[in-house]
């Protein structure tokens, strides 16, 4: 028999390659499929790789005969039916800490990027101007930053504003 997993919603390429290497028959598809598609294209595949979009409806869990395993490559697992999978046998996962570091360094570059004013001075350098002044600008070293859930992600901002010098509330 040979394993066969799908992966929607353009799950990183490695995904497909490691699986692969491993004697797996891969399917990579770019988006979403609706809940009809999604039930139809399971037949016969044994996991599925999702994101966010995807539903996995218990409509849909119930259709697949063969699945054993759906793996939320994302945060949260609330697009998926977890009562259905649990009476059907099927293994969910999800990657909890995934992005956790990246939202983070996103929020304090935006925040470095509103303070400096770093988006009127590259539209100004991309018609050619060069000012010289700082006049607005800020540093945001010795600033309090207010966290407000600080869960994961809330924390790795924490950590990252701390290092930055900023005064942390949460």
């Amino acid at each position: 028999m040979t394993f066969r997993v799908l992966l929607l919603e353009s799950i990183h390429e490695l995904a497909r390659i490691n699986l692969a290497a491993a004697g797996i028959e891969v399917e990579l598809m770019d988006g979403a499929l609706t809940e009809s598609e999604l039930a139809a294209r399971l037949k016969g595949v044994h996991a599925v790789g999702i994101r966010s979009k995807t539903q996995m409806t218990a409509a849909v869990i119930e259709a697949a005969d063969d699945l054993m395993a759906i793996g939320a490559f994302c945060i949260g697992t609330n697009q998926i039916d977890l009562d259905m999978a649990t009476e059907r046998g099927v293994a969910v996962f999800n990657a909890p800490f995934s992005n956790t570091r990246s939202v983070a360094e996103l929020v304090l570059s935006e925040i470095v990027m509103l303070s400096r004013g770093l988006a009127d001075r590259s539209r100004e350098m991309h018609v050619g101007q060069w000012r010289k002044s700082a006049k607005g600008a800020r540093e945001v070293r010795g600033k309090t930053l207010g966290i407000i859930g600080y869960g994961h992600i809330g924390h790795q901002i924490g950590i990252i504003a701390e290092s930055f010098g900023m005064r942390v509330v949460f």
